[in-house]
């Protein structure tokens, strides 16, 4: 079937029977897709645009931008502001957005996440929640060869000398740090307290996004963590790969840095996070 031409004021059309489609996937509405930009555009600056800028960050012109935007506007998806100024998201979008952080539970969407880390890395992959004790394990993705170290449900990380404690130290707020290590530090333990040398582990890893131990805990053993944060740039968990210490790279531009910081970020942003200029902890 030829298509026929359209001006440029008109949404494109629908993908109607005949029509050639893409065949590697289910055929859906061409014009909801190529609309639905303006709507990812919005999200992805977090506030209202003029009618130029919103157009030009969806690939196409003010002309044919308005058409969609006066539907939306009608089904609560966009508001304009005072009649005639910059477009928002509207009322609908985000009672949408809120039902669906609530459908959100960060440990059941990072549980099949780490397990295919564990089978890409070659390493085995644990989830790590805050609890009443510090950093708690959760979760343990074994590799095809997994390390023999203590990893169960429950297992609470020392804050200095793991990958998963140091993240957390580096992101939660101070007072609750040092209230952890004194719960877990025995008397002739190093005093609870911020070092220099944990203050430095502690800016590196929040430079870099990534905390990481060699030989920390037990010998032969290293790890790599990486934080995921919620809507409110809370760290809520931790994904640490661990492995032999002869056989696991360490270096932030290596695979396993890079793939535990994308499936990080990528269970970040389904929770809501906007990644910031620089993340610091909370006051």
């Amino acid at each position: 079937m030829r298509r026929h031409p359209f001006p440029d004021t008109m949404p494109d059309d629908l993908d109607l029977p005949g029509k050639d489609s893409d065949t590697r996937g289910p055929r859906g509405i061409q014009s909801v897709e190529v609309g639905g930009q303006l709507l990812v555009a919005l999200a992805h600056h977090g506030r209202p645009l003029a009618l130029k800028d919103l157009a030009r960050e969806a690939g196409m012109t003010p002309a044919k931008a308005h058409p969609y935007l006066v539907s939306y506007i009608k089904l609560g998806l966009v508001e304009q502001e005072n009649g005639g100024g910059r477009y928002g998201l509207g009322p609908l979008a985000l009672q949408l957005g809120l039902i669906s952080l609530q459908q959100y539970d960060p440990v059941r969407l990072a549980t099949p996440r780490i397990e295919e880390l564990a089978l890409s890395l070659g390493h085995t992959v644990a989830i790590a929640v805050w609890g009443n004790r510090g950093p708690t394990i959760v979760r343990v993705a074994e590799a095809p060869s997994p390390v023999h170290i203590s990893m169960r449900h429950g297992t609470v990380m020392s804050l200095r000398g793991t990958a998963s404690g140091r993240l957390f130290a580096a992101y939660l707020p101070p007072a609750q740090v040092l209230e952890a290590l004194r719960l877990n530090e025995t008397a002739d333990a190093e005093p609870a307290r911020f070092t220099p040398t944990f203050e430095a582990i502690l800016a590196q890893t929040r430079a870099t996004g990534l905390a990481q131990s060699r030989d920390g805990v037990v010998a032969g053993v290293s790890a790599l963590a990486a934080p995921v944060f919620d809507d409110g740039g809370r760290m809520v968990l931790s994904l640490t790969a661990i492995g032999p210490s002869g056989h696991f790279e360490l270096d932030e531009h290596h695979t396993p840095a890079r793939e535990l910081r994308r499936v990080a970020r990528e269970l970040s942003r389904q929770l809501g996070w906007r990644e910031p200029e620089t993340m610091t902890p909370a006051a």
